[in-house]
């Protein structure tokens, strides 16, 4: 599986949610590098298993697409 690469713009604005989070729910501080830390640690333990279940939902989409296929394009056969 390909690795999770957040754009630095995203990073930082998650980076900082984090931290606007732990202030506000949890009355913590944390340092750019800790919401840092915090991020890259959680993007490695659950980005698999999000990944996993995007395709799982793309696979589904696409399979229904697939069935739906000969309704969608079937031309009688007059002979």
């Amino acid at each position: 599986m390909k690795t999770l690469v957040l754009s630095p713009e995203r990073r930082q604005r998650l980076v900082d949610e984090l931290r606007k989070l732990a202030s506000q729910d949890f009355d913590i501080t944390l340092s750019q590098f800790q919401a840092g830390e915090l991020l890259d640690r959680m993007t490695a333990l659950i980005g698999p298993a999000v990944y996993n279940e995007a395709v799982q939902d793309v696979r589904l989409h696409l399979q229904r697409r697939l069935d739906d296929l000969d309704g969608e394009v079937f031309v009688d056969d007059p002979g």
